[in-house]
């Protein structure tokens, strides 16, 4: 009996000797280290130097001073102790299936490209907006392609292809003669760039329709053609009424999503605005009632302003040099600056090239932002407008270096709270713990990855 003790203490010994190495491999965590030059805290504006990020899987475990943090031997070590590191960009307007709509391609997009190529195409302009450090995007419909966004969010999650983390609209919504493409013989059926919606009813089908497809967010246009007088103003045409767009938001936000409305100035804004929408994206003239009840009501805007630059002379041809859009959107932004609105920062990227969107910092800036309020817009606000329902609550994941955030970094070389342009040359991106650009170490990281 004793003898059978003991040979059963001896088996127990032998296997719990075979299994103690894989506890103590299993307890290890699998983390890497980020050494940091300068930090920018995005909540203080503080500028933080000699800082260490623990990076634990895809997440932010810790951030402190780099004396504080003890390196293992042989973890991997980011050195970015000559670059000043910020958060990833996010970026609440874009869209990643248009590659430039002049000189009628907009007409050959849904007219003579299919939805696979398209597809395609918005991988590539993904990634792009990723290696300009945008690891996060709304992107605000697919202008025809269906719910093709929902593809590319899908395979960027599993990994299949590099790019930021998506927020997808779908098709967004707008009424019978209001949206491209117009113009063709009522003999042609011809593509439409978004779901046409008729009625209360049609409305609150159609959310349904794009949420059961995977919509994470509704985009309306509550604008559609505009046209400037002979004494300079813009006269914008209303889309939808309010009946119809308080159907669309109430059912939006009863399965949990919000509503962000295109919209240029009275009075279709202003019904977007008395519907509840969530965001009034562009936003341009803004009448000073509308300013008040968006900031009563805690509507964001989203601006867009240098897409309008973009196409400034063509409206000074339609003006008679008399205003532009972009003449207009410059006096209405600045007049919600002043009264407070929160504004979110977004592009309209697409029109103009993908990756280059950065340059919008530059107008946030000479319109009257910070160059702090411009990042914190890129950023926490963004963050904040994208914020919706069960795992999609971004402000906790995203837009800012804070423990238990996904580990969403850039860097560049100079302080961009001098010098906003900076961020137009973005040399670091890591996206979930995964560095995807790498331009401070030769060869650039991203040439070594297949």
């Amino acid at each position: 009996m004793r003898r059978k003790a003991i040979l059963i203490c001896a088996v127990l010994t032998f296997v719990c000797l075979l299994l103690l190495p894989c506890a103590v491999f299993t307890q290890v965590p699998n983390q890497e280290y980020v050494r940091a030059g300068k930090l920018l805290d995005i909540h203080s504006g503080r500028v933080l130097t000699d800082m260490m990020i623990v990076i634990d899987g895809n997440r932010i475990a810790r951030v402190a001073k780099a004396d504080e943090i003890s390196v293992p031997a042989g973890a991997t070590v980011v050195d970015l102790s000559n670059a000043f590191v910020l958060p990833g960009l996010i970026d609440a307007h874009e869209h990643i299936f248009l590659t430039g709509e002049d000189n009628g391609r907009y007409d050959q997009q849904l007219l003579k490209e299919s939805w696979q190529y398209r597809t395609i195409e918005a991988t590539v302009n993904a990634r792009r907006d990723l290696d300009a450090g945008f690891t996060s995007m709304r992107d605000c419909e697919t202008e025809g392609a269906m719910y093709s966004d929902v593809d590319v969010q899908t395979a960027i999650n599993r990994h299949l292809i590099p790019g930021p983390r998506l927020w997808v609209a779908t098709r967004a919504m707008s009424v019978t003669g209001s949206y491209p493409l117009l113009g063709y013989s009522p003999e042609v059926t011809v593509p439409t760039g978004v779901q046409i919606v008729d009625g209360p009813w049609a409305a609150r089908k159609a959310v349904r329709e794009q949420i059961k497809y995977g919509a994470d967010f509704i985009k309306v246009y509550g604008t559609g053609g505009f046209r400037f007088t002979h004494d300079g103003k813009m006269i914008s045409t209303p889309t939808f009424t309010l009946d119809e767009l308080k159907a669309i938001v109430d059912e939006a936000h009863r399965w949990g999503r919000k509503v962000a409305c295109h919209a240029y100035g009275d009075p279709g804004l202003r019904n977007c605005v008395d519907a509840g929408v969530d965001s009034i994206e562009h936003g341009l003239d803004l009448s000073d009632y509308d300013i008040q009840q968006m900031k009563a009501k805690g509507t964001w805007l989203v601006p867009t302003l240098y897409v309008y630059k973009t196409i400034e002379a063509a409206d000074l041809t339609l003006s008679d040099g008399k205003v532009s859009r972009a003449s207009i959107h410059e006096v209405s932004f600045k007049k919600a600056l002043a009264a407070g609105i929160k504004i979110a920062f977004g592009t309209d990227a697409g029109p103009f090239p993908h990756g280059t969107q950065a340059i919008e910092f530059e107008y946030l800036v000479k319109y009257g932002m910070t160059p702090l309020q411009a990042i914190q817009a890129a950023t926490l606000n963004a963050a904040r407008v994208m914020n919706a329902y069960g795992q999609k609550n971004w402000s906790k994941t995203v837009g800012a270096i804070d423990p238990g955030k996904y580990a969403d970094i850039i860097a560049v070389s100079g302080n961009p709270l001098d010098d906003i342009k900076q961020l137009e040359q973005v040399k670091f991106v890591m996206k979930g713990g995964v560095v995807y650009k790498n331009d401070f170490v030769q060869p650039p990281v991203d040439k070594l990855m297949p």
